[in-house]
């Protein structure tokens, strides 16, 4: 394997191990969307995934999880359920990509060859790919929803409005790295040697001159 792939697969793999850490990061963090009113300035309230919280400036934070999943907003289920099925996508990538590595020989022989290395970089690098799409999807349209009730002229003025919280920013941040890594392992998987076979080799007048002179003593002595 040529070391323009080497590179490119830790390249993969590190920002895989970067992008699944943002994304367990983002599902476990409550806030994903926040807001404030001017009833109570002190306090800010915050609506994750699992739990609701509310933030006082004193850094005191009290927080209740959901009482049961039927009562939780649609979008809030739809979210948990992308963001569960995006760490999921993302480790069994990691896993599959890991050892598919060219540095990583182990005790399986049967890895040491370079096609199924290649299989496994690439189911991996897929697995990725896939899981930053999940990511981003759910991240986003929890997003579009407060962009949306945000600029609602039907909602009054008085009214809180729901925020971005830290949350969204960490998933766009996971999702951007689940794609880099899936594009860099599949990137790897391309034999770039072939390019070079493939190419026409120059050969100099003098070695071909002395070519055709061996071809020639060789069939006097014979």
């Amino acid at each position: 394997m040529d070391s323009v792939s080497q590179v490119l697969e830790q390249l993969g793999v590190l920002m895989s191990v970067a992008a699944w850490l943002c994304s367990l990061t983002t599902s476990l963090i409550p806030s994903w969307l926040s807001f404030s009113t001017d009833l109570l300035p002190a306090e800010t309230f915050q609506l994750g995934l699992w739990r609701t919280c509310v933030l006082q400036d004193l850094g005191l934070q009290e927080c209740r999880p959901y009482n049961n999943l039927l009562g939780m907003p649609r979008d809030v289920k739809m979210a948990r359920i992308l963001v569960c099925s995006s760490l999921g996508l993302g480790l069994m990538g990691l896993l599959l990509a890991v050892p598919g590595l060219d540095l990583v020989n182990g005790c399986w022989h049967h890895l040491e060859k370079e096609s199924c290395k290649r299989t496994l970089k690439a189911a991996g690098g897929t697995l990725c790919f896939i899981s930053g799409l999940l990511e981003l999807v759910s991240v986003s349209h929890i997003a579009h929803l407060a962009v949306v009730q945000f600029f609602d002229e039907t909602v009054p003025d008085v009214a809180p409005r729901w925020e971005f919280g830290d949350a969204l920013f960490w998933g766009w941040t996971a999702g951007v790295l689940h794609l880099g890594a899936g594009v860099l392992l599949l990137t790897s998987c391309l034999n770039l040697d072939t390019l070079n076979r493939n190419l026409p080799v120059r050969i100099s007048l003098v070695q071909l001159r002395e070519t055709r002179h061996q071809a020639r003593t060789r069939t006097e002595y014979v």
